[in-house]
């Protein structure tokens, strides 16, 4: 039976989800020997343009890039979003809630006019997608039983269940107890409490749950410390692109 043919692709993004894929493949080289990867820019020069599945890294910040996406779209069976970027927007949807010419002036000085760019989309808003590895990075486990669950014909699940429940799983000392602030009451689990676990509070990395309760959050951040510009940075890191789509919403509705 021939391998089903993986392609790895990279927009908007630092790449290191797909440098977390190469680290995984490392201490699992049976998936190697179940798939064949003709693109993966990180680990090899060939190029293949035949593939099935098409796991997809950073956000869609170019109007250059729909072009792209929607070839993938065409060519894939199936198309996974690729870490907090490819799903969320990631960080670089902060620069969403301010000018875009301002933004554009900023980074690019006055080579402005020479770029062409607009407000960062997790691919999503592009294109329809099968399934998503949320995280920056990613969870590597989580990679393998993602790709291990694809090869069984079955799609990646993601619980809906907030940070806190594997907080409690693992027996962590809640981190508002130890003086600091955490996103975990809001944001999806999957990766095993790492950051709480070590020490950190979340930043919502992985995106939002399904119901998330924004206000009880902040007033909970604020009973902490927190001032109304320290809450909003925090919640801006990686979750610029869905609060501004709940804001849209709520408007509307």
């Amino acid at each position: 039976m021939a391998k089903p043919k993986i392609a790895f692709f990279e927009f908007t993004s630092c790449e290191g989800c797909q440098l977390t894929v190469v680290d995984s493949l490392q201490d699992h080289p049976e998936l190697l020997d179940a798939v064949e990867i003709v693109q993966f820019r990180e680990a090899m020069s060939e190029k293949g343009e035949d593939y099935q599945i098409a796991f997809i890294e950073g956000s869609c910040s170019r109007p250059g890039d729909e072009a792209k996406l929607n070839e993938i779209r065409e060519k894939a069976d199936l198309v996974i979003a690729l870490g907090a970027c490819a799903h969320l927007g990631g960080v670089n949807a902060i620069r969403n809630r301010m000018p875009l010419e301002d933004v554009r002036k900023y980074v690019y000085g006055d080579k402005a006019e020479w770029y062409a760019t607009y407000p960062a989309r997790p691919i999503s808003a592009v294109i329809p997608i099968d399934a998503v590895i949320p995280g920056c990075p990613i969870d590597r486990n989580e990679f393998i039983r993602a790709v291990t669950y694809l090869l069984q014909g079955r799609l990646p699940y993601i619980p809906d269940n907030p940070v806190c429940i594997e907080c409690k799983l693992k027996g962590n000392v809640c981190v508002y107890h130890r003086g600091m602030t955490c996103l975990g009451p809001i944001t999806l689990a999957g990766c095993d409490a790492i950051c709480p676990t070590y020490g950190e509070g979340c930043d919502g990395c992985r995106g939002l749950i399904s119901a998330p309760n924004i206000p009880a959050l902040r007033t909970v951040l604020a009973e902490h410390g927190m001032n109304e510009t320290d809450i909003e940075a925090k919640m801006t890191v990686f979750l610029t692109y869905q609060r501004m789509e709940l804001e849209a919403a709520d408007h509307d509705s």
